[in-house]
């Protein structure tokens, strides 16, 4: 029967280093699951090996819920017989593959699980992920799996693989043997237990997955075993089990998430509550007699101790438990070491002595805590003296941490300090204000000794969970910065240790969960930054300008981007700051990386008003300008505000000016096609000879431009000749003006292609297209106008990959408004269209223009009439 194979993960072609891949070789609903790096190359390998040569039935995979690649292949891999187990002497068979849905509907908060049925023997499974569906909370491009399953079958070969014996367990084997009535409950090749899937290992809780599993495993051997009522209980319990680890494992997310927050207090709740609820759930089901350890028809001892140790390791910060030095006496629930909840009326024996006592004691709370009053602030109207008795003596480790302080303020005093009741803690700093305050010593090196000891407790009050304790703290810090040090005239490095020293203790209290204690310690390092003996130092813009962990909690994170903001806005990058363009744009940069967006928008916000200030230089600490960039959403939204102050239209401006150009474009071709017709249909005598087309300016084969020197011509010809043929459009060039009688319809298209000295082909599209504007084509109208940029110096199209050359080079011919600049010899020529023709057509004229020495050899043609007076058809 098929059942979960365990593997390992053992190649991986890149990972983020906060979701590596060996967070793949387990499953619970801590799981973190793998992401490939930013920015990776696709596709990406995952190759994983299972424990044995297996069968493989089904294999499973949850995606993250927006970090979503588009398809999933997989390959299985063996290694031939004769050759060592090694992943290089692999040889990978495809399987197939499966798309992935980008999320969309659901907002990005479901993850989709797929499950795909195969049927393959190997020792490798390859996964080959592919680049990644494009979403605003991808900011990385990058892809990521919470957990990937298989299920199947171990195998040992030789072996006959047809027989259905071969996946069969040896223990369930030999009961068939006995019986072989029961080979229709255990010999089924097709059925995979639900216990096997994997979104029951992903929400259940794995100290209730294991349990569930043991129960299982007694309920089949209960029905072997014809005894139904107790297989019956074992259901009902499974079932109850099940509901218990779900809500086990949300307890445990939960968990998870308050310590990420730095919320102890709820981290700490959530625990009691896991290990409360977990006991009254083992009390209730009764669960050693339902797993026989405490003496049955058929005893049997499971320890539930592996079961324990196979979960992932408890996070330390919150495990606040002093485990006792004896083990309590054993009892019928105790076969597994489940929490213990203490009795009131207990005492302590003399062969069992009481643990230490630790500054977090535990105690027995129920669902939701009562206040704890030593840490509350106290009310408006209590004082401190009533306070009666001496504070609780500090034990080996405190004295040896706080040495310093003791030899300077003595041990009565630091005791208090250590106390847990906030009002000694109160009462110590305020000894310690007026101590530090009246102190008349007067050598520099006592002096700084008081210094070191004073900040010391300082930082400890800084971080002490008492408001008031916490304000008290501060007030003695403002203190030694304006009074003590300069009262005893210590120097600026003095400063430097005092502020140095407490800075990461207030930019910590910026992610408290209390809004009061973030804004006080936001406030105090903003007043600290301009009190007259710290502001010459820059040490405190030095300070908060250190980039920041991408894995700072988010409200840390915040609060000190909201100080470096408010520190720019008040002291602005003057050279005696200590704010730069260089450490403000490396900060903004590592923030813009955090993955809370409350983090990115401040950031964004400095960097938006550095740009106003300075402009250029805030674009050589990020990613270059192009369409690569602007795929990424946060960087798209700086680049155009960065185009909106520099004055330059945004790329919805540019989208629709090119929609009304093309539109423009279009219009004057359609009028130009149509005065065209008119023209052929006049020459043709189907229409009578209308003045106002001859007149306009414009018509031109295939959409080109009518040269405005045939209106000219036609005028001169009206009036040196009366003769009405003289308006005959027919056989003539209205570019070039040659006259000949094969030019019809299709003799004009030849000539045009081939002979016309004002027309050129163009070299990207081959349309032909006239001489004058071949410049404006390549840069507006050809297929390869992308491929080109205009010269500002010249005025030319210039290929792009030869532009930077060419512009270094400075040694184009500069262009005059007054001339017309040929395209051909690059020379400034006479303006006008006179000047076209002159230039384009004389035996003077263009050397570039390989069509003008052609129409001047070119013999008249036969029955070519003469030109005008005054005036000779070029040749």
């Amino acid at each position: 029967m098929p059942r979960k194979l365990p593997f390992r993960v053992i190649h991986v072609s890149g990972q983020d280093e906060s979701y590596r891949a060996a967070e793949l070789n387990y499953h619970s609903p801590l799981t973190k699951g793998w992401q490939s790096s930013r920015y990776c190359l696709y596709p990406q390998d995952i190759v994983i090996q299972l424990e044995n040569r297996s069968r493989l039935r089904k294999i499973q995979i949850l995606s993250h819920q927006y970090l979503i690649a588009t398809k999933i292949e997989f390959f299985v891999g063996d290694v031939p017989d004769e050759q060592l187990q090694d992943l290089e002497n692999a040889r990978y068979t495809r399987l197939g593959y499966v798309s992935l849905s980008d999320n969309e509907k659901t907002g990005y908060k479901a993850r989709e699980l797929k499950s795909v049925h195969v049927d393959a023997i190997g020792l490798y499974l390859k996964l080959n992920i592919h680049k990644n569906h494009i979403n605003k909370y991808n900011i990385y491009n990058q892809v990521g799996i919470i957990a990937i399953n298989v299920i199947g079958d171990d195998i040992r070969r030789p072996t006959d693989l047809t027989d259905p014996d071969v996946y069969l367990d040896p223990d369930k084997r030999k009961a068939i043997e006995a019986d072989p009535s029961l080979e229709g409950l255990y010999n089924k090749p097709d059925f995979i237990s639900p216990l096997d899937d994997l979104a029951f290992d992903m929400y259940q809780d794995p100290e209730i997955a294991g349990i569930i599993r043991k129960l299982e495993k007694k309920k089949q051997e209960a029905v072997l075993q014809e005894r139904f009522e107790y297989a019956k209980k074992l259901k009902a319990a499974i079932s109850e089990l099940q509901k218990v680890g779900e809500k086990l494992g949300k307890y445990e997310v939960e968990k998870r998430q308050a310590v990420e927050n730095e919320d102890y207090d709820k981290a700490k709740l959530r625990k009691v509550q896991m290990d409360e609820y977990r006991l009254q759930v083992y009390k209730e089901l009764n669960l050693p007699d339902l797993l026989e350890t405490s003496g049955s028809r058929h005893p049997q001892v499971i320890d539930l101790e592996p079961i324990r140790q196979a979960t992932p390791p408890r996070l330390q910060e919150i495990s606040y438990r002093t485990p006792p030095q004896t083990p309590p006496p054993r009892t019928p629930y105790d076969e597994r070491p489940l929490p213990a909840m203490k009795n009131k009326d207990s005492k302590p024996t003399s062969d069992s002595p009481p643990p230490p006592r630790t500054p977090y004691d535990e105690r027995v709370l129920p669902v939701k805590p009562p206040p704890v009053p030593e840490e509350e602030d106290p009310a408006p109207s209590e004082t401190n003296t009533g306070i009666t008795g001496e504070p609780e003596p500090m034990g080996e480790k405190e004295l040896r941490e706080a040495s310093y302080a003791i030899d300077a303020f003595g041990e009565p005093l630091v005791s208090k300090a250590y106390s847990k009741t906030w009002s000694y803690r109160e009462d110590a700093l305020l000894a310690v204000y007026k101590h530090v305050q009246e102190s008349s010593v007067s050598a520099k090196e006592e002096c700084r000794n008081l210094l070191k000891a004073t900040i010391f407790l300082i930082k400890r009050a800084i971080d002490d969970k008492v408001y008031s304790v916490f304000k008290a703290g501060l007030h003695l810090l403002r203190m030694i910065l304006t009074e003590y040090i300069p009262k005893h005239k210590l120097t600026k490095q003095d400063t430097i240790y005092a502020v140095e020293k407490t800075m990461p203790n207030l930019l910590h209290k910026g992610g408290d969960t209390a809004q009061r204690n973030r804004e006080d310690a936001k406030n105090f390092v903003l007043e600290e930054a301009s009190l007259m003996e710290v502001k010459p130092t820059n040490i405190v813009p030095h300070e908060c300008t250190k980039p920041i962990k991408l894995s700072l909690a988010p409200r840390q994170a915040q609060t000190q981007c909201e100080i470096v903001e408010a520190l720019y806005l008040k002291l602005g990058i003057k050279s005696n700051t200590g704010l730069t363009v260089e450490n403000l744009m490396q900060f903004c940069v590592t923030a813009l990386g955090h993955n809370s967006d409350k983090v990115r928008e401040v950031a964004e916000r400095i960097i938006k008003d550095l740009y106003k200030e300075v402009r250029d230089p805030v674009k050589d600490y990020l990613p270059p300008d192009n369409e690569k960039t602007r795929k990424i959403t946060l960087y798209r939204q700086l680049f155009e505000y960065f185009d909106k102050v520099d004055g330059k239209p945004t790329k919805n401006d540019v989208k629709r000016k090119r929609a009304d150009d093309e539109r423009k474009k279009q219009q004057e071709i359609d009028m130009l096609q149509q005065q065209l017709q008119q023209l052929k249909d006049m020459a043709a005598g189907k229409q009578p000879i209308d003045e106002s087309v001859l007149e306009n300016k414009k018509g031109a084969p295939r959409g080109q431009k009518q040269d405005a020197a045939k209106k000219k011509q036609l005028d001169k010809k009206k009036k040196d000749d009366d003769d009405v043929s003289m308006y005959n459009m027919d056989n003539i060039c209205i570019f070039c003006g040659e006259r000949n009688e094969s030019f019809t319809e299709e003799g004009l298209d030849l000539h045009y292609w081939k002979h016309c000295p004002m027309l050129k082909r163009c070299t990207n599209c081959k349309q032909v297209v006239e001489i004058a504007s071949y410049t404006e084509h390549l840069l507006t109208e050809c297929e390869a106008k992308t491929n080109y940029q205009k010269c500002p110096r010249c005025t030319e199209a210039i290929p792009k990959s030869d532009y930077d050359e060419h512009i270094a080079a400075k040694s184009c011919n500069s262009a005059r408004a007054s001339n017309n600049h040929c395209p051909l010899c690059h020379q400034n020529i006479a303006s006008g269209e006179e000047g076209w023709k002159s230039h384009l057509m004389s035996r003077e004229g263009c050397k570039q223009n390989p069509r003008r020495l052609l129409a001047l050899n070119k013999t008249p043609a036969a029955g070519k009439k003469a030109a005008p007076k005054g005036k000779k058809t070029p040749r």
